[in-house]
């Protein structure tokens, strides 16, 4: 397992997942290709999972549509998927339950495989905890963007000890879904970018938001901030 490079701002260890092709999500979605050949994803505009699942395609050598609702100027996300080889299929007046009905028939015509949203799949809690725990690190707090709570609950498995704090961005989480983390809210919709970098590359729909509060609110001695992948690279 290669563990997240860890770097160290204002005192805080930041788990570098940016520096990983594809980010955290990477790291798991290999499972997908291992019956399939074509995996098909419907994504909104902003998702990172759509560059994730183009990066996990073109390590593999094999396909990733991507379908996401049209836009005058396609999302940089987007532009990144189709640079490192990913098929984009933009639906007109694509609200997402419309995108993810398009893809849902592709693949019944098809035969390609339909990632679930978020790409929420059993195998990521234990892949992103033995990541984490191949840093050697043992944090007194730990600290994460979520959305479905997948990376909280599996940083809960790798480091159980630690105060955990999530920052929810999108729809409102329950303790369950994080594990019993502490949940702050990111005071902004995904789909809005915060504006200002972290002193690292960091998304800002997502991981940008949570860096913010973690500054401003964490706890004493060891801290580490997990930064699951950086601004989309058009």
């Amino acid at each position: 397992m290669t563990p997240p490079v860890v770097t160290y701002h204002g005192g805080i260890a930041v788990a570098r997942d940016d520096l990983f092709p594809g980010g955290t999500k990477a790291r798991f979605l290999l499972v997908l290709y291992q019956d399939a050949d074509e995996v098909v994803y419907a994504s909104p505009a902003e998702g990172g999972a759509q560059t994730a699942l183009a990066h996990t395609a073109a390590t593999l050598g094999k396909r990733a549509t991507i379908f996401v609702a049209k836009r005058k100027q396609p999302h940089d996300r987007a532009l990144e998927a189709k640079r490192v080889g990913a098929k984009g299929m933009q639906v007109p007046h694509g609200y997402l339950n419309v995108v993810q009905a398009r893809a849902r028939e592709y693949c019944q015509r098809t035969g390609a495989k339909l990632a679930p949203f978020g790409v929420n799949l059993p195998e990521a809690i234990e892949t992103i905890a033995a990541a984490a725990r191949a840093t050697r690190l043992e944090p007194d707090e730990v600290w994460c963007a979520s959305g479905s709570g997948v990376l909280a609950r599996s940083l809960a498995r790798a480091w159980p000890n630690a105060r955990r704090h999530v920052v929810q961005v999108g729809r409102d989480l329950t303790p369950q879904e994080v594990h019993g983390a502490t949940i702050h809210k990111a005071g902004m919709p995904f789909s809005k970018a915060i504006k200002g970098q972290p002193p690292f590359p960091s998304c800002p729909h997502y991981d940008a938001k949570a860096w913010r509060i973690c500054k401003a609110r964490h706890g004493a001695g060891l801290v580490l901030f997990w930064n699951v992948t950086g601004p989309a690279c058009p």
